[in-house]
């Protein structure tokens, strides 16, 4: 064990509602070659230590593309991966809210810890690792599954959207739009039973280095749609219906989309599907 200081947390529980209030999104790139041990060494290792035992994290779930379904993936989504094949799996985790600070302190201190133990994997590339603040959800039917569970649902289809708001218009009047207008005209009979909003925000200064920085944008809110279908199944009646009716309406426009389903956590499924060829 490693004598690195690393801060001490003292918590105690209290009366907060479970709330979500923020969340991390961590898109990822196993090394060829290294697929399986990088999976191996995520779901049994890292998933939990540099994220689950965290105070405050209360919920987390991974997802994988396979080769299909980075097909479906739009022009101009390299916005976000940097080549359109990048990303194979992606990890999210919710945050109470009220408690975002405290938890981002204890989850740097945590991975710090993690590479002076030599428990970090080397052979993987962060593609797009970032923290998002929680604003809305809209879903398929009024007394679906509220946000807060949407992680323990299960869901066959996970989807995180980046759209950018257009005109003069402000973030809460589009906001507004979407939940009132745009998702209750397209959820309904659809495999999209919930789709929540976040706006990112920037990492701490002492975060790993090699989390690649990304600035936080006024104009661009990210979308997760949370589908009850594979996004193979599914993604023109639901993903390809938003784009079009988003851009239709001037008001934003979708510049990214990544479709992912679950992975079957104690296997090595999905593994030798990530991409078209060797």
């Amino acid at each position: 064990m490693s004598t690195v200081p690393q801060q001490t947390f003292s918590v105690t529980a209290g009366g907060e509602p479970i709330k979500l209030g923020s969340i991390l999104l961590t898109v990822v790139e196993p090394h060829r070659g290294h697929e399986v041990a990088y999976n191996r060494w995520y779901e049994r290792d890292h998933f939990y230590a540099g994220c689950m035992i965290g105070a405050y994290q209360f919920a987390g779930r991974r997802f994988v593309a396979t080769a299909p379904l980075k097909a479906l993936r739009p022009q101009g989504t390299e916005v976000i991966t940097g080549e359109r094949e990048k990303g194979s799996y992606v990890g999210c985790y919710f945050v109470l809210d009220g408690h975002h600070d405290y938890w981002n302190q204890w989850a740097v201190a945590q991975v710090h810890q993690l590479h002076a133990e030599g428990r970090m994997f080397e052979h993987r590339d962060h593609v797009h690792t970032l923290l998002y603040d929680y604003k809305f959800e809209a879903r398929r039917e009024p007394d679906g599954v509220p946000v807060e569970l949407a992680l323990d649902h299960p869901y066959m289809g996970f989807v995180p959207v980046w759209i950018d708001r257009k005109g003069d218009g402000d973030n809460d009047a589009l906001w507004s739009w979407l939940v009132n207008d745009l998702f209750p005209s397209i959820l309904p009979g659809t495999a999209a039973g919930l789709v929540a909003g976040f706006t990112p925000q920037a990492l701490r200064d002492d975060a790993p280095s090699d989390v690649p920085r990304a600035a936080a944008s006024d104009e661009r809110t990210m979308l997760l749609f949370f589908l009850d279908d594979s996004p193979l199944a599914c993604y023109d009646q639901t993903i390809g219906a938003f784009s079009e009716k988003l851009k239709a309406s001037g008001r934003a426009e979708m510049v990214a989309a990544l479709p992912f389903i679950p992975t079957l956590p104690g296997t090595d499924r999905y593994t030798d599907e990530l991409w078209a060829s060797k």
